[in-house]
């Protein structure tokens, strides 16, 4: 092969092929950043809400929540007198009668773990509607959702397993034979 030859077909290789990995590699990337794009709450809970329609057995609603920041005791005080074993502050609550997320302060949208928060919330948004044993049995899968979407951030979820199994099956504490 003449050198211009191999000159030729050695300069069109690199042009035609790496041009082609960064959109591969970005449109692998799209879907997890695209949260974090968002500039706006809607678009965040939008972004989250078509996350879940692909993972989750229970459906988008047809009307968002509303999603307000608070104080940590503004949220102490309307999460009234549900019981749990999982201990550590309280990052954010979900009011099924007003349809309303309440995130504790600070919380910032491009915080992945509190975007999680967010993320969990918008489960038990979902689930509402549906028949549940006792209001912990819907942590368990709630939990499972939100460790998926933070181990697609590369992150993990710190939780108590064992306490959220535990309340998820809805058994009575403290109970002591007569």
């Amino acid at each position: 092969m003449p050198r211009s030859t191999l000159t030729v077909v050695l300069a069109t290789v690199p042009i035609l092929i790496l041009p082609a990995l960064p959109q591969a590699e970005d449109a692998w990337r799209a879907p997890v950043l695209q949260w974090h794009q968002a500039d706006s709450m809607s678009e965040l809970v939008s972004s989250l809400d078509d996350w879940l329609d692909a993972r989750a057995n229970w459906p988008r609603r047809d009307v968002a929540p509303s999603v307000r920041l608070v104080s940590e005791w503004e949220a102490a005080a309307r999460q009234g007198p549900t019981t749990s074993f999982q201990r550590g502050p309280l990052r954010g609550l979900y009011d099924p009668e007003r349809s309303e997320i309440l995130l504790v302060s600070p919380w910032e949208p491009h915080r992945p773990g509190d975007v999680a928060v967010l993320l969990h919330e918008l489960i038990h948004h979902r689930q509402t509607p549906h028949h549940w044993y006792c209001p912990a049995a819907q942590e368990l899968p709630a939990y499972r959702l939100q460790e998926a979407w933070l181990l697609e951030q590369g992150l993990s979820l710190d939780v108590d397993w064992i306490a959220v199994v535990l309340d998820a099956g809805c058994s009575p504490r403290d109970v002591h034979p007569e």
